[in-house]
């Protein structure tokens, strides 16, 4: 296999972002973008007047030419057509969430595995490089035992109008959170609130327990005063930070925990030890940047031609996608704990 020839489904944010990628790296070209918005189809061909554009996405699927598609559409039509591209044998690369319901990322799963076709899932930061130095640290042993990690994904809009901020937002940091710590949570219990005129949660504050007695809260809205991408890693030994939004310094270590400072006698009262807090310096450790999207846009492009999974694979996205259907399920009942499956 030569060039690697795409069609793009769904021109909405991400597409434009998947058509300058896969147009700019050798491997691959874009001959086709399907929308039904005739206004974004206008915009991205005067971007790229070579492209094919087309409101009937099966167009591309009828294209024996075209050897893979990116789904970017809404969620909730994820599944449709990522079932007609496979049945066309075209490998698929879909945006998160894989689908809106467990037996249909299993049904997709299943026919890419009977096919002998690359399906995979855009969760986008298991490329991103300050990600996987976060990893590299936990992994080192640098941070010491994990007790918990915590993360922020706010920001003042923007509204939508289709899915829950939960939806919108918690994909990334479950994909993130079980990445570092390679394990899928075992349960969660998940409140929010709607407090805009719509009738989806605006704000959603989740607890997560993992193997190994590690405790994990995400907090996403769209209504706050800060754009915020961070999560917090807290271990015995250091303590580490990951800000998406700085860009040359995106993770820092803080060399600060708390000690036990033992006596050389016994004591029979709240003496018997001292809490040492112990304050370090902070470093910012080397991070080269390459645009996460492009590396996915690699990956992808790799496993066809090498037949072999992709790290976000579709098992990847069931895995993410149980732990949101568990969060919805706690939400629609005032906070019970959910276990996940």
């Amino acid at each position: 296999m030569n060039k690697i020839t795409l069609g793009i489904i769904g021109c909405g944010y991400w597409g434009p972002n998947f058509v300058r990628n896969f147009n700019n790296l050798e491997g691959s070209c874009v001959k086709y973008v399907s929308d039904l918005n005739s206004e974004r189809l206008s915009h991205i061909k005067k971007l790229y007047p070579g492209l094919v554009t087309t409101h009937d996405y099966r167009r591309i699927l009828k294209d024996r030419d075209v050897d893979a598609v990116v789904i970017s559409t809404p969620a909730h039509r994820h599944h449709s057509i990522a079932r007609d591209a496979l049945l066309n044998n075209k490998h698929c690369l879909v945006e998160k969430p894989i689908t809106t319901e467990i037996d249909a990322a299993k049904d997709l799963i299943n026919l890419a595995k009977d096919r002998k076709l690359t399906l995979m899932v855009g969760h986008t930061f298991k490329f991103n490089p300050g990600v996987n130095k976060l990893k590299s640290l936990i992994e080192s042993k640098k941070l010491g035992k994990i007790y918990y990690i915590y993360s922020h994904r706010t920001n003042l809009g923007p509204l939508r109008k289709d899915v829950n901020a939960m939806w919108d937002l918690a994909p990334h940091d479950i994909s993130i959170i079980s990445y570092l710590l390679d394990s899928q949570p075992l349960d969660v219990s998940a409140k929010g609130n709607k407090f805009l005129e719509h009738d989806l949660e605006d704000v959603v504050f989740m607890n997560f327990n993992y193997p190994h007695n590690i405790f994990v809260h995400v907090h996403v809205s769209w209504l706050d005063p800060r754009k915020v991408r961070e999560i917090v890693v807290v271990g015995s030994k250091k303590m580490a930070i990951f800000d998406d939004l700085d860009s040359k310094h995106p993770v820092k270590v803080y060399d600060k925990t708390v000690v036990k400072k033992h006596f050389k006698q016994s004591y029979d009262t709240f003496k018997e030890f001292q809490m040492i807090v112990k304050e370090g310096s902070t470093t910012a450790p080397a991070v080269v940047f390459k645009e996460p999207l492009r590396v996915e846009c690699e990956h992808f492009l790799h496993c066809i031609k090498e037949e072999k999974a992709p790290l976000t694979d579709g098992v990847d996205g069931l895995n993410v996608l149980k732990a949101l259907i568990a969060v919805q399920q706690s939400l629609s009942s005032n906070g019970v704990c959910v276990s996940i499956r």
